[in-house]
């Protein structure tokens, strides 16, 4: 008794609690020890402990103790009904602030009861144990395995059910469902996806309500809310949420707001776009005002911020631009947009010239970062968003990009020479300027800009001069690696092959406008030798045509320039290469059912028919090169032969009807026909035995049936 009324009122707990051990250890029974061990645990509850205290205690009971209270179903008699797993949760509570303790096997078993608990109804004796458990909670997923744990073991969903209940408690469980996300955001939604739709229900409808700064502050919660999987957009109940979101946000966006308003709400409209496009704004007359407002106001702010960069505001602002960087990327996206516009053309027009204001800006700030900057995420976002504009719009600030490209060019080789074993690691998300470990990959936002600037002279002129098409060549040899990495068989279509293609688009823009560059440059013999190799390993897996064609149209027309390298005297490798372009080359059509009459018409090949918007314009090109390499390469004839490709195509012109060849495709034949029965006597007769001359007649083909006549 003694011991008990200083638990309760004395001003040094430590030194009641060291006399409640001294009692513990005296303890003559199993009544008196466990009347000594209640005493304790009232001492613990009755206030802040030491380290050194707290481990004692632990010394002295373990888990032994609290695991017999919280499993005793008899309270003493008078008391309430949880009076015992009350004091054995305290005690858990107690050692949980022991980082130690908190990631013990015997804490972690307990989560399931913790979980009962937040989810059981609550009366006015029970509101100290659900403090408890939140402590518990807290201290368990600070540690290693406590995120984990609490995931695969249901308290995502305990503290769901305890927020849209309103639970006592409810502002904890939240803060504990952030947390969570914060750490395993995939494996909560894909775990407990209807309980977390449940509760973005409700911040939802509570954002859209709302009527004070509440608004405000849930715009910097719900974001944690939006999963990028399952999408919302496929479930009636996510539809309604964003479409509420998206109605809270024309509300607040319609108003005049100061900064610390306006910011949280940009940034939640922001992560919404990142996850969803501009899928979550209606169609219409007001969604289309909407949309372009809010593209407005991403271009007012971060012409404000970085116009005239004070470095101390800017620093401030960092998140919030890059939040807008988001909103202006899907305003250049939705400009674009042919089929079913969100945007009228007058609103097209509008955006694209505050667009490009807004572009001015951001030139002006890079302009101005100084060397160690440069590994600032920030830079990073902001050279993205401008490898975005400069991907579409072509036309403006065309001074400006050309001046600005010698900094880009030396900011994307210090981010790929600096971390290339990582150039190709996802990229973090673009609203995050926190956390975002470098290297990133600039090089992959800036190729489809170079793809149209080597196409002009001045912008490839300070290209070149810059060192850019080392730079591509190196990039392009690495972006192949990991490509290949995969076991098994390359990997479905990814970032990393679409920046293959564009390298490959730049490359060609080089070989045309800058043959004596190839020819010079000893890094374009090393793209060649790489390409030599890259084509027999690709063409024959499935999904990469598109990536096939790019290579072996570039590696036929460099082969012209480059005739004379050593790698292309009748190696092995150069012959794999070029029998991999003639099979590229000669199965791209085929025969098919004219359905206008009961004879056979020309068509693309069915394993080309989906991707020929694509492979098209590198066919043509690539049956023009490979013309160009006939006379060049006297064991190329007899790689044709080998083929079969002569008979293959005397068979289709034989077969179709003549009008269902159009004239693009009869000159493409011809071209390589002529060529071949010039430069190769065999070939000349194979084409003659086919019935050549009546065929180059029947479609027209003067040129062969000129080559064919003569002796």
């Amino acid at each position: 008794p003694t011991c008990l009324a200083m638990a309760s009122g004395s001003a040094d707990r430590n030194s009641t609690l060291k006399r409640c051990l001294d009692v513990l250890r005296d303890a003559r029974n199993d009544s008196e020890q466990f009347a000594a061990l209640l005493l304790v645990t009232k001492a613990v509850r009755a206030g802040e402990v030491d380290a050194k205290t707290r481990r004692q205690v632990f010394d002295a009971i373990g888990f032994t103790f609290p695991n017999r209270l919280l499993t005793s179903r008899q309270p003493p008699a008078g008391c309430p009904e949880h009076t015992f797993q009350a004091l054995g949760l305290t005690l858990l509570a107690c050692f949980c602030t022991d980082p130690e303790l908190a990631g013990h096997s015997q804490i972690l078993n307990k989560i399931p009861t913790f979980n009962d608990i937040l989810v059981s109804p609550c009366n006015p004796d029970s509101t100290s144990m659900i403090d408890d458990v939140y402590q518990c909670l807290s201290a368990v997923m600070a540690t290693a395995r406590g995120p984990r744990e609490l995931v695969t073991k249901g308290t995502v969903s305990a503290l769901c059910q305890a927020y849209v209940n309103c639970s006592y408690g409810s502002d904890h469980a939240l803060t504990l469902l952030l947390g969570l996300l914060a750490i395993a955001e995939a494996k909560c939604w894909q775990r407990d996806a209807p309980h977390l739709l449940a509760v973005l229900s409700k911040l939802s409808d509570d954002f859209l309500k709302a009527e004070d700064m509440t608004k405000f502050e849930l715009c910097e919660v719900l974001p944690h809310f939006i999963p990028l999987s399952p999408p919302l957009t496929q479930d009636s109940q996510g539809c309604e949420c964003l479409h509420r979101l998206y109605k809270g946000l024309a509300n607040i966006l319609g108003s005049k707001l100061s900064q610390s308003q306006r910011d949280p709400a940009l940034k939640l409209a922001a992560c919404l776009v990142q996850a969803y496009g501009s899928e979550w704004i209606p169609a219409g007359s007001a969604g289309s005002k909407f949309l372009a407002l809010l593209v407005n106001l991403a271009c007012v702010e971060v012409r404000l911020t970085l116009e005239e960069p004070d470095p101390l505001e800017v620093e401030g602002k960092k998140e919030v631009v890059t939040a807008c960087y988001v909103l202006i990327e899907m305003g250049i996206q939705e400009c674009l947009r042919e089929e079913k516009p969100l945007l009228e053309e007058v609103q097209k027009m509008q955006l694209m010239r505050i667009m490009e204001e807004a572009f001015g800006a951001v030139i002006f700030y890079l302009r101005q970062v100084k060397q160690e900057e440069l590994q600032d995420p920030f830079i990073f976002a902001s050279v993205r968003i401008l490898g975005a504009w400069m991907a579409e719009e072509t036309s403006s600030l065309k001074q400006e990009i050309c001046e600005l490209l010698p900094f880009l060019v030396h900011y994307a080789k210090k981010l790929f020479k600096e971390g290339s074993p990582a150039a190709s690691l996802p990229q973090p998300e673009l609203v995050s300027t926190e956390g975002s470990g470098l290297p990133q990959d600039a090089l992959r936002f800036l190729l489809p800009g170079f793809c149209h600037l080597t196409a002009e002279d001045r912008p490839r002129e300070i290209l070149v001069s810059e060192g850019a098409p080392a730079l591509l060549c190196e990039y392009f040899l690495h972006q192949w690696e990991v490509l290949t990495s995969e076991p098994g068989s390359l990997t479905p279509l990814t970032s990393t092959e679409m920046s293959l293609q564009t390298a490959c688009g730049i490359f060609l823009n080089l070989v045309v406008t800058a043959p004596d560059l190839i020819r010079r440059d000893k890094t374009f013999s090393s793209l060649m030798d790489m390409l030599l190799k890259c084509l027999p390993l690709l063409l024959p897996q499935k999904d990469h045509l598109v990536l096939a064609a790019n290579i072996a149209t570039l590696g036929l027309m460099m082969a012209r320039i480059l005739a004379s390298s050593a790698v292309l005297q009748g190696t092995q490798s150069a012959k794999e290469f070029f029998g991999a372009a003639i099979l590229f080359l000669s199965q791209a059509h085929t025969t098919q059912a004219d359905p206008g009459s009961d004879g056979l018409a020309a068509a693309v090949s069915p394993a080309y028919a989906g991707a020929w918007a694509d492979v098209r314009e590198l066919w043509f090109l690539g049956m023009q090169a490979l013309a160009g390499c006939v006379p060049l390469f006297p064991w190329l004839p007899p790689a044709v032969l080998q083929a079969r490709w002569l008979e293959g195509l005397s068979e289709l012109l034989t077969r179709v009807a003549p009008a269902s060849v159009d004239f693009e495709l009869v000159a493409a034949f011809q071209g390589v026909l002529v060529e071949l029965a010039r430069a190769s006597t065999p070939c000349r007769d194979v084409i003659l035995s086919r019935h050549g001359r009546e065929w180059a007649n029947l479609y027209g083909m003067a040129a062969l049936e000129q080559c064919l006549s003569e002796q």
